[in-house]
């Protein structure tokens, strides 16, 4: 299973990092050791001050596919879910002045939280979904995918040109502006429509009314 992150994919974003706009996807990959599932904690890493929260719809892919054509994009997915993207700022500015690659920021153990998934057939349009990203009860990022530059079918299109996708594959489909550092003892909390996925005094459980998600409670290892 690998994580392919699109990047640059709201134009707000770009612009609050001053980034260029894309002319066509960038992606990246993440390892499937960045994974964290089942609202498990993140654990504040000692070789960074400077943690920032990506919260993103995530695909997860259904069937074994390369050189997908557009129009049949949507055959290779059948569920959606949320993500973080947890990126080392201070390391990836430090890599950018000094024109190297970036993927230590991006790349580590545990960087990307992912929810529980959701049918696709359980929304009207994948193309205005909304979804945002709570901080100790306060929203720091909100998004929708009616403004993607890329819609989530030229990403599969565009990726399966160059890397072939296979089953449980994911993609992160680029997060909106708002991004933002996180600290030891905040809890996150992600959206996907009115779906959430609580957790309350440490223990789990679904929501079932309306709403799905996560939460991550960010911490710090014991003896650092």
């Amino acid at each position: 299973m690998k994580i392919i992150c699109v990047a640059r994919n709201y134009v707000d974003h770009a612009k609050e990092l001053s980034n260029p706009l894309p002319e066509k996807p960038l992606f990246f990959m993440k390892h499937e050791n960045c994974i964290v599932r089942s609202n498990k904690p993140f654990y504040y890493p000692d070789f960074s001050s400077d943690i920032h929260h990506e919260v993103e719809l995530v695909l997860k892919i259904s069937k074994l596919g390369r050189n997908i054509g557009q129009k049949f994009a949507h055959r290779y997915y059948d569920e959606i879910g949320l993500g973080i993207d947890f990126t080392a700022r201070d390391l990836q500015k430090e890599a950018r002045e000094k024109g190297a690659p970036w993927e230590i920021s991006k790349s580590f153990d545990h960087s990307a939280p992912v929810s529980e998934f959701v049918p696709v057939s359980e929304f009207d349009d994948i193309s205005r979904i909304s979804f945002r990203l709570d901080i100790n009860g306060s929203a720091v990022q909100r998004g929708n995918t009616e403004l993607m530059i890329f819609p989530v079918d030229v990403q599969i299109a565009y990726v399966s040109k160059f890397v072939t996708l296979k089953t449980g594959d994911l993609i992160f489909t680029g997060t909106p502006a708002g991004v933002g550092p996180v600290k030891v003892g905040d809890h996150l909390e992600a959206w996907l429509e009115e779906r959430k996925l609580l957790l309350q005094y440490g223990q789990e459980y679904l929501e079932y009314r309306k709403k799905a998600g996560f939460m991550v409670p960010v911490l710090r290892r014991q003896g650092h």
